[in-house]
C-alpha cells in the first residue's frame, strides 16, 4: 500500500500545480513488468518505493522558500491564468514545453523597459534553464496529468502515423523544441521572464 504525505507550504508560497498520475503511471509500468515475469515482486516493491521517495523528496524541496526565487518553474506552476491556458489548450501546452527546451531565461522586474533587457542579460543575471525531460514534467504538472514522456520530443515526433496519442494532437500548432512562439514569449514576459536571445545577435 502506497503512503502519500505532504507538508504544509510556507505562508508566502502559492500552491504548486502537480500531476496527479505520475506515480500511477510508474505503478502500471512496473505492474506490467511483474505480470510478464520480467521482474520479481521484491524488485517491484523497491522500484515503487524509489519513485515514491523521489517524489516526496521533490515535494519537500518545492516547499522551501528558496525554490521560489528566480525559478521559472515555480512561477509557471503557481500562476492561475497560465495554468488555465495550459489545461485548456493542448497545443499551447506543447508550445510552453518547446519554449523551455534549449533556452535560457532571466527574471526581470516588471518595470524594466525593453531597452534595459539587453543590459540585464549582459550583466550576467542568474539564468534559468532545464532539460527536455524536465520541461515535459513541468507541463505535466501544470496540466495535472501524465508525466514528462507525454511531451518529451513532441516537437520532433512524427505525427503522420495513426495512434491514439496522435489522434488527440493538433500537430499544426506544435512547434519544435527551442521555438518560442510570440504568444508564449508575451506570456512569459507577463510573468516577469525574458528569453535570452544574446546568442542569436
Amino acid at each position: 500500500m502506497r503512503v502519500r504525505f505532504s507538508l504544509p507550504a510556507p505562508k508566502n508560497m502559492k500552491k504548486l500545480s502537480q500531476s496527479k498520475s505520475k506515480l500511477d503511471r510508474k505503478h502500471q509500468i512496473y505492474s506490467n513488468k511483474l505480470d510478464a515475469g520480467e521482474i520479481t515482486a521484491d524488485h517491484f516493491g523497491e522500484m515503487i518505493k524509489y519513485f515514491e521517495d523521489d517524489m516526496n523528496i521533490r515535494r519537500v524541496k518545492e516547499q522551501q522558500t528558496q525554490f521560489q526565487e528566480n525559478n521559472l518553474e515555480y512561477d509557471l506552476r503557481s500562476t492561475d491564468w497560465i495554468l488555465e491556458k495550459v489545461r485548456a489548450n493542448q497545443a499551447y501546452a506543447q508550445n510552453i514545453y518547446a519554449a523551455l527546451c534549449n533556452n535560457d531565461f532571466y527574471k526581470q522586474n516588471m518595470e524594466d523597459t525593453a531597452e534595459n533587457i539587453l543590459k540585464i542579460l549582459q550583466e550576467g543575471k542568474k539564468k534559468w534553464s532545464c532539460s527536455w525531460r524536465y520541461a515535459g514534467g513541468i507541463v505535466a504538472d501544470m496540466r495535472q496529468e501524465g508525466d514528462y514522456i507525454d511531451w518529451y520530443c513532441s516537437g520532433i515526433r512524427n505525427t503522420d502515423y495513426d495512434t491514439d496519442i496522435n489522434a488527440e494532437w493538433d500537430g499544426r500548432n506544435y512547434v519544435a523544441e527551442s521555438v518560442v512562439t510570440d504568444e508564449v514569449r508575451n506570456d512569459l514576459m507577463k510573468l516577469g521572464w525574458v528569453v535570452d536571445t544574446s546568442d542569436n545577435e
